[in-house]
């Protein structure tokens, strides 16, 4: 198992493969999407058009398992202008974390801890203040949740990072077992370097 940080030329060449990796993890709870390549490869362009972007990418062998991207903020933002209005909060001095995907198999070796710890270092490199993501938020009792479920609060805010009070985007997908696309909120957690 290997880990790299990738910029530039090396992200853009990632990106195909994060997003077969978005697929097939986001189809799981608590994300449920159903999405598809061509909307994928759209989505992940802001990363491929950024000179300040990261993918950290984990491979077994050539095998990329894995991924994790971040972007300033501001280049995001405007996807998240109504989360972010009236919270007094610079977005030009935030990174945003994208998405964290791993294959179910090669969770619990600590590659999520070592996602962060690139991401942050990256961030912290170029001269951010904070770091940012968004989760997208479930009611509890949703009919497909699975009964062993454990949310990840305990292991973000572990990692220092707190809920944003208010600070709560609000995006469309596909659930697997639906016929058209939802709005489903995302809560935003912050952590100050």
């Amino acid at each position: 198992m290997r880990i790299e940080t990738l910029t530039g030329p090396a992200l853009t060449e990632a990106l195909d493969d994060v997003a077969k990796l978005r697929l097939a993890v986001f189809r799981d709870w608590p994300y449920l999407y159903e999405g598809d390549a061509a909307y994928e490869r759209r989505y992940l362009e802001v990363y491929e058009q950024s000179d300040r972007a990261v993918v950290v990418a984990a491979y077994d062998g050539d095998w990329m398992v894995g991924a994790a991207t971040a972007a300033p903020l501001v280049e995001h933002a405007d996807a998240f202008s109504d989360a972010f209005d009236g919270a007094n909060f610079n977005i030009n001095s935030c990174f945003y974390c994208g998405e964290s995907v791993l294959l179910p198999r090669f969770r619990g070796r600590g590659l999520g801890h070592r996602f962060f710890d690139m991401r942050e270092a990256h961030a912290r490199d170029l001269g951010y203040k904070s770091m940012c993501f968004a989760s997208v938020l479930r009611p509890p009792d949703h009919p497909l949740r699975p009964s062993a479920y454990r949310p990840l609060d305990p292991f973000w805010e572990g990692r220092g990072y707190r809920r944003m009070p208010g600070v709560v985007a609000h995006f469309s997908w596909k659930d697997v077992d639906q016929g058209a696309e939802t709005e489903k909120p995302l809560q935003f957690w912050i952590k100050d370097f």
